[in-house]
C-alpha cells in the first residue's frame, strides 16, 4: 500500500470514528434501553411520583388551555420550550412561570442534533437558555433535545451551558395524525414505569394539526388513573433526579 493510500485510509478511519462517537449517545433514544441502563437520563425518579413534561411550546393558541387544566388538577409541570416560540409569545412564558411551572430548554428551533457539531449545538442551547431565562425570570435547569435525538454534541453543549439533559420514560404519542383522548391515555399507561417522566405536547407546531386537543382531553383521565394508583404528579425538580457526571458545568 502506498503512503498516499495509507494516509487516505487512516483519515477515513478517523472520520468514521468521529461519526460513531457523535452518534453513540443516540442509542439512548431507544426508550426501553435508556429506562433500563440510563435511568437518570431517561428521567426515572422517585417511585410513586410522576414528572409531567410538555414539549414544543409556548403556543398562545394552546398553552393557556393547558395552564387552566393544570390549575384545576392542582398539578405543576415542566415545559420544554422552543426559544423562538417563546420570543414570539413572551407573555405566555411569563404566565407559565407565574403559575408555578418550570421552564426548560428545547432549543431555539426544533432541529435535530445528530447532524450538528458541538459548536453549533452549544450556540443554539446557550441562546435558548438565555432567552428563556430572561422571559421566565429564572435560569432553566433542564434540557431535552428535539426528537430526543441525543448526540455527543448534545452532551458537550449541555455541559457548557450548565444544563441537565433528561429525556423521558413514558409518552402519549400525541403528535400522531388521528391521536385522540383514548389513544393518548392508552399509550401513556402502557409505557408507565415506577418514577416515570411523561412526555406530552402543549403545541402542535411539529405535530398533527390540533393534536394538542387530544392531550388536553386526556389529562383528567390520566389524573384518575394515577390517583387510583397512589401516584403524585409534579415537575422534574420534585422528581428526585440526581445529576450525572457529564451534567456538571465546567469550572
Amino acid at each position: 500500500m502506498s503512503s498516499r493510500a495509507a494516509g487516505a485510509l487512516a483519515a477515513g478511519l478517523v472520520v468514521s470514528a468521529l461519526g460513531v462517537g457523535q452518534l453513540l449517545p443516540a442509542t439512548a433514544s431507544v426508550r426501553r434501553f435508556r429506562n433500563r441502563f440510563l435511568p437518570r437520563l431517561a428521567g426515572v425518579g422517585t417511585p410513586g411520583h410522576v414528572a409531567l413534561t410538555f414539549d414544543d411550546g409556548p403556543d398562545p393558541c394552546s398553552t393557556p388551555a393547558f395552564l387552566d387544566a393544570l390549575d384545576e388538577l392542582q398539578w405543576r409541570a415542566t415545559f420544554f420550550m422552543l426559544a423562538d416560540m417563546a420570543s414570539a409569545s413572551p407573555e405566555v412564558v411569563t404566565e407559565v412561570a407565574r403559575r408555578g411551572h418550570e421552564v426548560a430548554v428545547h432549543g431555539r428551533q426544533h432541529q435535530n442534533h445528530l447532524g450538528r457539531g458541538p459548536l453549533w449545538v452549544t450556540r443554539d442551547m446557550v441562546a435558548a437558555r438565555d432567552t428563556l431565562s430572561e422571559l421566565s425570570g429564572s435560569r432553566p435547569r433542564w434540557v431535552r433535545p428535539p426528537y430526543g435525538a441525543l448526540s455527543t454534541s448534545t452532551l458537550w453543549a449541555a455541559r457548557r451551558a450548565g444544563l441537565q439533559p433528561v429525556l423521558w420514560t413514558t409518552w402519549g404519542r400525541d403528535w400522531r395524525v388521528g391521536a385522540n383522548r383514548e389513544s393518548v391515555v392508552d399509550d401513556v399507561m402502557s409505557t408507565m414505569v415506577p418514577g416515570a417522566t411523561v412526555l406530552l405536547h402543549d403545541s402542535d407546531c411539529t405535530s398533527a394539526a390540533g393534536s394538542w386537543k387530544a392531550t388536553l382531553a386526556a389529562l383528567p383521565v390520566l389524573a384518575e388513573r394515577w390517583a387510583s394508583n397512589g401516584l403524585t404528579v409534579g415537575p422534574l425538580s420534585q422528581h428526585g433526579l440526581q445529576p450525572a457526571l457529564f451534567d456538571q458545568a465546567p469550572a
